[in-house]
């Protein structure tokens, strides 16, 4: 048997050749780095491109960020060569597994008591789309949560939202108040005219129904604008 530092070294080369499965074996998942865990998700390359570079690149493409990765729509995935839809769509719903296991962890607040609370909501849920969702958030008399439901989806400036359908959907299920959410996939959490001219108009139809709107939270990233703090509800 040769020295001890040889007999190591070749051990820590053994290691290094060693493909994700192998790996993931021997030392559990949590050994493995995100590369090898795409590795493992593509399952199979192509000639010449295993499943281990077509993960390299999808990284590569994404900037070194999962999280990135998580935002981005199937079809872009398919611009790593060798990546079809079939292992798009995979990583895709592997990402969004991860979203909803992130939002099911954290305890969601049943009674709003201000615009946090709607935030810790609904961050996991808005902030990584690339397109518009507008949301309401059902109240009852306690400001304990109704329902929330996903009035219209949109694509990445804008949504229609009709105000037929908020307040039916409000007034069908005995609502006694309730909060509109939405996202900016921009980043940029700051309302725009339409959205102030939406919020007005939703405000004063909701006066009219005894049906008072409490807020308006725009939801961008890792933050967000409040319209009743910010005392723009008037």
């Amino acid at each position: 048997m040769g020295p001890p530092h040889l007999a190591e070294g070749f051990f820590c080369a053994m290691m290094e050749t060693l493909r994700p499965r192998e790996r993931m074996e021997r030392e559990g998942l949590g050994s493995l780095q995100d590369a090898e865990l795409l590795a493992l998700l593509l399952g199979t390359g192509q000639p010449g491109r295993p499943a281990e570079r077509l993960a390299d690149d999808l990284l590569h493409l994404a900037g070194g960020s999962l999280h990135n990765l998580a935002t981005w729509p199937p079809d872009c995935l398919t611009q790593v060569p060798g990546v079809g839809p079939a292992k798009a769509f995979l990583v895709a719903a592997a990402m969004e597994l991860g979203r909803r296991r992130q939002h099911a962890s954290r305890p969601l607040p049943q009674m709003m008591k201000g615009s946090q609370d709607v935030f810790g909501r609904f961050q996991s849920r808005l902030s990584d789309l690339q397109h518009e969702e507008f949301w309401i958030m059902l109240l009852k008399r306690s400001n304990d949560v109704l329902a929330e439901v996903c009035i219209s989806k949109g694509g990445l400036t804008g949504t229609v939202v009709d105000p037929k359908i908020v307040f039916g959907r409000a007034l069908a299920m005995r609502a006694a108040a309730m909060v509109l959410v939405h996202n900016h996939p921009s980043g940029n959490p700051r309302p725009s005219a339409s959205d102030r001219e939406l919020t007005r108009s939703l405000c004063r139809a909701g006066l009219l129904l005894d049906l008072p709107i409490l807020d308006h939270v725009i939801v961008a990233g890792d933050g967000y604008v409040s319209f009743a703090d910010e005392g723009w509800l008037n």
